[in-house]
């Protein structure tokens, strides 16, 4: 392609991009037919994309071609026609990539705010063949640019347009590849460690009514991934639970941190209260983690993948052992407010751990357990875990998943052979605003306290 440059430089902007599309759709077309393996675009197409689609000028002494609002727009429209005519979707998925793939070089920064746009506008029209690109680009980027397309999507549709929600709470029924992937990108963005990074109050609200409508929603990347081992250590998760578990064991205290006063009782002023969203995302995140022997059994991985890592644990225990001291320094306000804030982030932590052993979810020994809990104070819960031995999943009451690799729009939780979880025995609350936390009592522990 290399030689219909000269061919593009006479042209205006928009133009020259629409005119390199067609040709690009046309060569990734021609490369697939050719049988190659891996199909692969060439470098030179590469700088072509860089220079008349993403206007990196080509050279110092070259001005950098720039693009009005309304021609971008039309870009934008043109790019969401391109995709959704196009029918294969190796070729789309390769047009993608030679498109938004980054490249660690200053285009990166073009290809990021393009990318941003066009994902936030394929969500607004309904562009599902951009979506599914945009869930494999999500998985095989660097987690810190995942973050960024994120925080983009969720300022368009949480922060800017006020009203917009319901468009972007669609993404779980037009692809819920990408619904799942989008959920881990903002658990890790918004990590509770300070108020800028807690959640908005309507994208958490989105999050814990597609959780409990399809458990198996966080769950559709791994069914569909072949998965021989460790992921890279700088791609976003496998799955969003590890983020998921962060939220629900850190929010009593981080909430109680960031509104102080307003807060103490789960409110905040104007707002509705969230304790209640927290404690149904929790039980949906247990319930999750049940789904998994019989999941990581037909994959071949039980006892081989951990969906929860020690090093997630690790910083989540220090994380709350911070947010413990601090609230320590507030119980001359609400003595008894901050100890039941305290117990029931623990009860979270300690209910996790339990479940996440049980399920095969996290691989790791009581003495691993222990060292990363060491600096946490005393809870229950907790000693029951740390103290008994962890006995993994043997004979739950669920028969085998019958699930295909390839089926991507087949959510676990409606599958016609799931019966419906027995009723979970509760742990009576520390604090008298969130709901009673379920304790587990399907999972086997047989530990006894000594007398």
């Amino acid at each position: 392609m290399g030689d219909i440059r000269q061919s593009l430089l006479p042209r205006d902007v928009l133009s020259a991009a629409k005119e390199l599309l067609y040709h690009l759709d046309i060569y990734i077309c021609n490369l697939v037919q050719s049988g190659r393996q891996p199909p692969q675009v060439d470098s030179k197409t590469q700088e072509l994309v860089e220079e008349f689609i993403l206007h990196a000028p080509k050279d110092r002494n070259t001005p950098a071609r720039r693009m009005s609002a309304l021609q971008e727009l039309q870009l934008l429209e043109i790019m969401c026609s391109c995709f959704q005519e196009q029918s294969r979707d190796t070729v789309r998925q390769l047009m993608f990539s030679a498109l938004f793939s980054l490249q660690r070089n200053q285009a990166d920064e073009s290809r990021m705010a393009l990318l941003g746009k066009l994902v936030s506008m394929a969500i607004a029209v309904g562009r599902v063949p951009i979506l599914e690109c945009a869930a494999t680009w999500l998985q095989r980027s660097h987690r810190v640019y995942c973050v960024r397309l994120a925080q983009v999507l969720v300022d368009d549709y949480c922060s800017l347009v006020p009203g917009s929600g319901p468009t972007l709470q669609n993404i779980h029924n037009a692809s819920p590849r990408f619904c799942c992937q989008f959920i881990t990108g903002v658990t890790t963005l918004y990590d509770l460690t300070t108020e800028e990074l807690t959640p908005p109050l309507e994208l958490l609200q989105m999050i814990v009514s597609w959780i409990q409508d399809d458990p198996g929603l966080v769950l559709i990347n791994f069914l569909n991934t072949a998965l021989s081992g460790n992921q890279p250590i700088s791609s976003l998760d496998v799955t969003p639970l590890g983020g998921l578990v962060r939220w629900c064991v850190k929010a009593p205290l981080a909430y109680r941190r960031d509104k102080k006063e307003g807060l103490t009782n789960g409110t905040t002023e104007g707002e509705p209260e969230v304790g209640p969203l927290f404690s149904a995302l929790h039980l949906s995140v247990l319930q999750v983690l049940m789904l998994l022997p019989n999941i990581l059994n037909e994959k071949g991985l039980f006892g081989r993948l951990a969906l929860l890592q020690m090093e997630s644990l690790a910083a989540l225990s220090s994380d709350l052992s911070r947010l413990l001291d601090q609230a320590d320094k507030h119980t001359h306000t609400s003595s008894a407010d901050t100890r039941g804030l305290s117990q029931l982030a623990l009860d979270r932590l300690a209910q996790a751990l339990q479940v996440a052993m049980a399920n095969g979810a996290l691989l790791c020994s009581r003495e691993d357990l222990r060292a990363i809990c060491s600096r946490l104070p005393h809870n229950n819960l907790l000693q029951l875990v740390l103290s008994g031995p962890v006995l993994y999943y043997n004979n739950i009451h669920t028969p085998p998943l019958a699930f295909s690799p390839h089926a991507a729009h087949s959510p676990i939780a409606s599958h016609p052979t799931h019966p419906a979880h027995t009723p979970l025995a509760t742990h009576p609350s520390s604090h008298p605003q969130y709901p009673a936390q379920p304790f587990m009592t399907g999972m086997a522990f047989p530990f006894r306290p000594s007398h």
